[in-house]
């Protein structure tokens, strides 16, 4: 009896340490998974400030040359006017602080006019309308996202100068047209952007504000496809690198109803 009772107690012991193992890789097996999904939950954070929940499932599940394409987009162009001289008259963490806040209300701006900010292009800014879902108002939606930027950093102006710090103003470029949608880049780093003739002629079209004096200017046709109630001005047309005919472009003078 003394035997058998030995032998049940090292049974029993052997099946309390193997339930004990189970039960430590279970936890561990569950502290990685929950880990894995927080990891998960991050990861489509992070794409979702990049692209909707549809262009990340797509990049999920496709090849990033599968993603390519030629839309009629509205490319918006914004640089900071005088930066040079801004930047040689702040301190760093000055002129880190302005860019900040001018990035924020932009990129906020855009957002809410459903646009897409492709890039930070130094004091500049690259966004499109329609590139990423169909948009058969862009234009629209470009132009009142450029009044409401140039009405939001009047206010931002307001505030630096509360503290101390010079205020701020954009020159805006906006063009409409054809481009290649997709995932461009090295094989390292790529990113959902347009290139193209579209995005050229926006990015000279805002070259065109300081010459002509005007801090928002659209193309011919962006105002083809513009709500007729937008208060717009006709300027000379100009010569641009890398366009053969002159380009015309037209002011946007006052803030059009939401």
């Amino acid at each position: 009896m003394a035997e058998l009772a030995a032998l049940l107690a090292l049974a029993l012991a052997a099946v309390a340490a193997l339930l004990w193992r189970e039960r430590r890789a279970s936890a561990l097996l569950r502290r990685r998974l929950d880990a894995m999904a927080l990891e998960q939950q991050q990861l489509q954070q992070s794409c979702a400030r990049l692209a909707p929940a549809g262009l990340v499932q797509r990049l999920a599940s496709e090849r990033d040359e599968d993603l390519a394409e030629h839309k009629q987009v509205t490319a918006l162009f914004a640089d900071l006017v005088g930066y040079t001289a801004l930047s040689e008259k702040l301190e760093a963490p000055q002129l880190a602080r302005v860019l900040n806040g001018y990035f924020e209300r932009a990129a906020d701006t855009i957002t809410a006019h459903r646009g897409h900010v492709s890039t930070f292009l130094g004091d500049g800014i690259l966004a499109y309308f329609g590139a990423l879902e169909p948009n058969p108002w862009q234009c629209n939606d470009a132009v009142r996202a450029a009044v409401a930027l140039r009405e939001a950093l009047r206010s931002y102006s307001e505030e630096l100068q509360r503290e101390g710090l010079p205020a701020v103003s954009v020159g805006i470029g906006i063009h409409r047209g054809i481009g290649l949608t997709g995932l461009i880049g090295s094989r390292d780093r790529r990113e959902y952007t347009v290139v193209g003739r579209t995005v050229n002629l926006a990015a000279r079209v805002q070259g065109l504000t300081r010459l002509l004096g005007s801090d928002i200017l659209i193309t011919a046709e962006v105002k083809a496809e513009l709500d007729p109630s937008i208060p717009l001005q006709a300027m000379p047309a100009q010569a641009v690198k890398g366009i053969t005919e002159p380009v015309v472009t037209y002011a946007v003078l006052a803030p059009p109803s939401a």
